[in-house]
Order: C-alpha cells, then structure tokens, then sequence
C-alpha cells in the first residue's frame, strides 16, 4: 500500500471509502484501491517519470535524482495542506523498511473513538465519522496544535 512516491495508500480518502464502500452509504467519493494493486506505479508521479514507466524503481529514493523537483512540489503541498511528508516517508521506509513505517503510520493514524484509520486529506475516520463525511466536514487531529 505504499506508492513509489512514500504516500500511504491506507490513508488516502480514495482508498478508505472504497475499502468502507461509502458510496453504498449515501456518499460520493471517488474509489481507489491503491497505486500499485491498480498497477498505476504513483499516481502522482508515474507519467512524468520514465524511472517509474519502465519499472526500474520501486521507491524513488532508488534514483539519483531523489528527490526530484516533482517530489519536492508534491511533499511540499501535503506538508502544508495535510501534515504528512512524502520525503519523510520514504527516507523512515530507507532506514527501517516498509514494515516498521506501516506499525508507525498505523498508530499515527489511528482513530481515537473507534482505533480504525483516520483519512490524511480531511481527518475524518471513515468507520465512526460517516455523519461528518456525509456534511463534508473536514475534523484535522490537529486543529487544536
């Protein structure tokens, strides 16, 4: 469930509502099972990439380029929009691998109420807080930081 990119696909708004089916619930998010069961590589980066195209990466900081200016633009705006680093993620999966950072990320998102995921891009958990997703309310962990 990590893309090339360091994006957790487990907490990504497409992946939990299709994992939650909320569309059978009354509301509209767009389903993804996630970049590499799509065999979509990164959906951020994988066309403009030809490292990525061709398969000869699995992660990008495998190339000499890491990170690139593409990476850089995308770490930034989910740092600013969505507290969470892509670069960051992928120099934690470099250093300790991809099962340390998945029991990492799994506490860093961990819902409060109910202890199932909480969704990066609008802090809601799509297990208990169906009634804020349904009013589109954005809840962020971190609004009283």
């Amino acid at each position: 469930m990590i893309a090339p990119c360091g994006m957790n696909c487990a907490i990504c708004s497409g992946y939990l509502a299709f994992r939650h089916d909320v569309k059978s619930k009354g509301i509209r998010i767009g389903y993804c099972r996630g970049c590499r069961p799509r065999d979509k590589q990164c959906a951020f980066l994988k066309r403009r990439c030809n490292l990525l195209l061709s398969g000869q990466v699995q992660y990008c900081y495998e190339c000499q380029d890491y990170p690139c200016e593409r990476l850089h633009k995308l770490d930034k705006r989910y740092s600013a929009l969505y507290r969470m680093s892509m670069i960051e993620n992928l120099e934690y999966i470099r250093e300790n691998g991809v099962e340390q950072f998945l029991e990492k990320e799994e506490e860093k998102w961990k819902c409060p109420e109910c202890g199932a995921t909480v969704c990066c891009h609008n802090g809601l958990c799509f297990s208990c807080g169906l009634d804020q997703l349904k009013n589109k309310t954005k809840l962020y962990r971190w609004e009283d930081d």
